[in-house]
């Protein structure tokens, strides 16, 4: 034995033998052995083993651990297994009932505010009544002595966002038709939304008092995009509503209640808080503010939580009504203050014994990413277990072209992978699309259209593959090749920086030269430069010249002017942006 195992052992006392099961998180080692996590975090380094407090182990190397604090460590009998390793949901039954927790989505125009509105004033807890306050982005209503939670976020960009960081934050989704209107191409975003998430869709068919109101052609689109309602012979609630005249509130209410039922959400009010923050904000007058959403346990004034690379003391609790609170149960909304910095929508907080704790988690935690997916990578992912279903957002030039498309590529699932499109629709590639991928572990298909500027910085910092074609053929060869591993590294087009232009000047009896201001990256003689004027590329060339005031240079860093000639494109504007692009072999 080791020195360094020897001085552990010396310092704990020697207990009963426990007994571990063949896998274990390092967190439920400490829990068993009785000992503080961080000990045996650096005792598992001091054995060579990198594991952080959420990793599960084996059991040899978890029975050396606890031989190190001199525990005696024996191999899970199966009663004991059985007694202790039950299924997540067998785990949980027994525990109390928790509020469901409701974002409501939809087309912009189709009545979700109001909606949010109706329900809030007609069912806002009576113990609170008495006018509203505060918003903190979330709120509780009680309808029938029982609890609802919901997330007044902006819509499915939200929703997504905290997806896409790694949190689930809700178990139902609202969606928002007005009956007037039908499914819109927002409604389409939002059910691939829901459904990319795997969370139940309760549809409100909303603006049934309007003369123009026909529901059941709203029904018939809905049949059309795979929501069959129930009173059609299929499984999705829908509920006719006006917000406008209250109608259908509690209808609406009840059946929520329902599938929150048939969900079977249980939390342990007793444990440590965890949870997501929804919404973040810096105060003028209080410093940083964030409304967090309590997913297990009860958090608590003087809680001491870590929050992505940061932690603070709870100081103040608020709820959507302004009410100082000292504690917060599973599945309730409340703004508090304490948190040096503002954090990140969709961050997950976790409540710890001490700030000694919270800094070395702190000085632990590396951030990690799920790998994303490329079609350059997909078979070794493959091969290697990590991936097994390929999730794609497509978008085409024309409603004709998805079918076709989606159609070839679902038909290259392989025993070993599963292709879901999940999404699909017309125009250029957006931030939202980027998004959805970012949130699926997808990747982004472009059919003859184009990325808007804000989707490729996104794509590139979030390391999302985009690839576009103009011919189906090639598009589905590519996948295709892909999953076989036949695929071959390719040039992929990198952007070094973009520039502004500002001015033209005559440079010539014809050529013209872009006097630019360098807004982001860099100016490179050896790039190439696409012209985009809006949404629209006019055109790629090389550049001829490249200048500051009368001097031929190499670069230029952003924040800097000068002047670019290009070799088949003169026709400038202001306001038109230089993208500079390299190729390089993607991995």
């Amino acid at each position: 034995m080791s020195e360094e195992r020897k001085d552990v052992s010396t310092r704990a006392p020697q207990s009963k033998a426990v007994e571990l099961p063949a896998a274990i998180s390092v967190r439920q080692l400490s829990q068993t052995i009785r000992q503080n996590p961080i000990e045996v975090i650096k005792q598992l380094m001091r054995n060579g083993l990198m594991a952080n407090i959420n990793e599960v182990i084996d059991y040899e190397a978890a029975a050396r651990i606890a031989a190190d604090f001199g525990i005696e460590a024996r191999p899970q009998t199966v009663r004991a297994a059985t007694k202790r390793k039950k299924p997540e949901h067998e785990e949980t039954k027994n525990l109390p009932l928790r509020p469901p927790v409701v974002t409501i989505m939809g087309h912009v125009d189709h009545g979700k505010t109001r909606l949010l509105d109706a329900i809030r004033q007609t069912h806002v807890m009576e113990s609170e009544a008495g006018g509203i306050t505060q918003h903190i982005g979330a709120y509780q209503v009680e309808v029938k002595g029982q609890k609802i939670t919901f997330l007044d976020t902006p819509g499915h960009e939200a929703f997504t966002a905290m997806r896409a960081r790694g949190a689930r934050s809700t178990d139902i989704t609202v969606l928002v038709v007005a009956a007037d209107d039908g499914i819109m191409p927002q409604t389409l975003e939002a059910i691939d939304h829901a459904r990319a998430a795997g969370v139940p869709i309760v549809v409100a068919i909303n603006k049934i008092d309007k003369p123009t109101a026909n529901p059941d052609r709203v029904k018939q689109q809905l049949a059309d995009h795979g929501l069959v309602v129930e009173d059609w012979g299929g499984d999705t609630i829908a509920v006719g509503t006006s917000a406008k005249e209250r109608k259908g509130i509690d209808d609406l209410l009840e059946n929520l209640l329902l599938v929150a039922e048939m969900e079977d959400l249980h939390a342990d009010p007793n444990a440590p808080a965890t949870g997501v923050v929804i919404e973040a904000e810096m105060d003028k007058s209080r410093g940083a503010m964030a409304t967090v959403l309590v997913q297990n346990g009860s958090l608590k004034i003087g809680d001491t939580i870590v929050v992505g690379d940061t932690f603070g003391k709870v100081k103040a609790m608020f709820s959507d009504q302004g009410k100082h609170l000292r504690k917060a149960d599973p599945s309730t909304p409340v703004a508090i203050l304490g948190l040096p910095s503002v954090p990140g929508v969709g961050d997950s907080f976790s409540a710890v014994e001490s700030e000694r704790q919270a800094r070395q988690i702190i000085s632990e935690r590396t951030v990690k990413k799920p790998a994303t997916v490329s079609l350059a990578s997909l078979h070794d992912q493959i091969a290697a277990g990590k991936v097994k279903e390929l999730n794609i957002v497509l978008k085409t030039d024309v409603q004709g072209s998805i079918e076709p498309i989606r159609t070839s590529l679902e038909k290259l699932a392989t025993e070993n992978l599963t292709v879901h499109i999940i999404h699909a629709g017309t125009g250029n590639v957006t931030e939202n699309d980027v998004m959805l991928a970012i949130a699926s572990h997808g990747l982004v298909i472009g059919f003859s259209t184009g990325v808007e500027a804000g989707a490729l910085k996104l794509a590139e910092t979030e390391k999302i593959d985009i690839k576009r074609y103009d011919i189906i053929y090639n598009l589905i060869e590519d996948v295709d090749k892909a999953l076989k591993g036949l695929i071959e590294p390719e040039l992929v087009e990198v952007v070094e920086g973009r520039a502004e232009v500002r001015a033209v000047f005559p440079a010539g009896k014809k050529a013209k030269v872009a006097g630019v201001y360098v807004t982001e990256g860099k100016a490179s003689r050896g790039a190439r430069v696409r012209v985009m004027r809006g949404a629209a590329q006019l055109a790629e060339s090389a550049i001829i010249s490249l200048r500051r005031f009368k001097d031929d240079v190499r670069e230029v860093a952003a924040g800097f002017e000068c002047g670019v000639g290009l070799e088949t494109f003169n026709d400038f504007q202001p306001g038109d942006v230089l993208e500079f692009v390299r190729k390089e072999k993607s991995g």
